[in-house]
């Protein structure tokens, strides 16, 4: 697939995301990078780090759910 056939709504590399913690109730933004790119102060996370990974391909009203060392870990894409 071309990324001119990626939907908008869609996380990819470099897409700029708006999540809901549904755990904690905070809102996270975070832009997807490479992970020489990665710098946690400026919101760039490694496409490779657990939360890049696990919202990479998901959409826009999609929830996530994911094992973590505290439990499970749920997140909601609210904004691309």
């Amino acid at each position: 697939m071309l990324p001119k056939d990626i939907p908008p709504d869609v996380v990819t590399m470099n897409s700029r995301v708006r999540l809901s913690d549904m755990n904690k109730g905070d809102d996270l933004v975070y832009t997807l990078v490479f992970p020489r790119d990665a710098n946690a102060a400026e919101g760039k996370i490694s496409i490779l780090a657990p939360v890049g990974t696990a919202i990479l391909g998901f959409r826009v009203g999609d929830i996530i759910e994911w094992q973590v060392p505290a439990g499970i870990r749920k997140l909601k894409i609210e904004e691309i």
